[in-house]
């Protein structure tokens, strides 16, 4: 919050209640970018609200994007 007028917008990555108050703020001075929840399955319901809907962002549909694929090796067992 120190730096909160060089900013435009702010991305919080947590799915823990203790944040609502904080997302709560930046969202009515219109710095709330995104919520970031790491597990969808597992999140606090202070964040569920309806107002945090459009920025709800989930780590569990960026798994296709960012998980390691290991690479199977060559018929000459070379990467």
């Amino acid at each position: 919050m120190i730096h909160y007028p060089e900013y435009d917008g702010a991305i919080l990555v947590s799915g823990d209640g203790d944040f609502y108050c904080l997302a709560e703020y930046l969202l009515q001075k219109g710095k709330l970018a995104a919520l970031l929840i790491p597990n969808k399955n597992r999140f606090s319901a202070l964040l569920k609200f309806q107002i945090f809907k459009p920025y709800l962002r989930f780590m569990n549909d960026l798994e296709e994007k960012l998980g390691y694929k290991k690479k199977r090796p060559h018929k000459d067992e070379t990467l």
